[in-house]
């Protein structure tokens, strides 16, 4: 069992107050701090920086956290393992994945396989990485490749950033896009933290190019609103191939390529080093190529 002191402190370290904490965990607000000074007097370190807005964590505080989130969510798998009632999966992926096949595909194996349940949680591809090293998330879905001691990595796929179209557009004649037909379009893109939105600006640059020369109407962070706002033909987008599939088999939008721009990226799968679970992630990850193989044939 999670030590109650260790229990106290992660309530802490989220809500950053002890007031908060205390709510949380339905104690009194002494009982909070007897229970953390009771930690920091078994460590023999200072574990909390009391400031007057918020408290903050020590040096030493972040290592006890970090310790006590994989005690954590090794204790929810290892209960879950003994009582045999289900095999609970955590799985993280990026907002392009989002908008790709991989949830339906994740539905379906729930369906295939009542012992298992999914929880799919949609973060940045550092916050994903940062969740598997703490056992926050069994595997996860990322489009860059982060070298970690406790981490493991396979290649998913490669997958290429397209111009997406209304199907009324007149570019959708063309086979190609070129650079100048993007100038006088209307752009709705990524927002710039996006690996997206840097991909695209990386491959401008690469040829002496700048967005700036472009006439960026919106940047939206959520890609099913970009899909959204294409079809109604409030402007056209830059997005990955992947993350449009669904629309193209089924006509809803058209991509094309773009001449001179090399836009490629490499999808990876992740997962901790002590995951109990590799068999059932290996076969979702099947699950995935083979829709996706047969979605690029039709």
């Amino acid at each position: 069992m999670l030590d109650q002191k260790l229990k106290t402190l992660l309530a802490v370290a989220e809500e950053k107050s002890f007031t908060k904490a205390s709510l949380k965990l339905s104690l009194t607000q002494p009982a909070v701090s007897h229970q953390i000074q009771l930690l920091e007097e078994e460590y023999n370190v200072k574990i909390i920086n009391r400031g007057k807005k918020e408290i903050t964590l020590t040096r030493e505080g972040e290592v006890i956290v970090n310790f006590a989130k994989k005690f954590k969510a090794m204790e929810e798998q290892m209960i879950g393992e003994l009582h045999n009632l289900s095999i609970k999966i955590k799985m993280g992926i990026t907002h392009t994945a989002e908008s790709n096949a991989i949830t339906e595909i994740v539905a379906r194996f729930t369906k295939l396989n009542p012992n298992v349940s999914i929880i799919i949680i949609t973060d940045t591809t550092p916050n994903l990485y940062k969740m598997v090293e703490n056992y926050e998330l069994d595997f996860a879905w990322v489009d860059s490749k982060i070298t970690e001691a406790n981490i493991n990595w396979f290649p998913l796929d490669t997958d290429y950033l397209v111009c997406v179209l209304n199907n009324d557009n007149p570019l959708t004649k063309k086979e190609v896009i070129t650079l100048n037909d993007l100038k006088k379009e209307r752009l709705i893109l990524r927002l710039k933290s996006s690996t997206t939105r840097k991909i695209f600006e990386a491959s401008l640059e690469a040829i002496n190019d700048s967005i700036n020369n472009y006439n960026v109407v919106l940047e939206v962070d959520n890609i099913a609103t970009i899909k959204d706002l294409i079809r109604k033909d409030f402007g056209i987008s830059i997005l990955s191939k992947s993350a449009c599939m669904d629309e193209v088999t089924k006509k809803k939008l058209t991509i094309l390529p773009i001449k001179d721009l090399s836009m490629e990226r490499q999808n990876y799968v992740i997962y901790s080093n002590f995951s109990n679970n590799l068999s059932i992630i290996e076969q979702i990850v099947k699950s995935y190529r083979d829709e996706y193989k047969q979605l690029e044939q039709n």
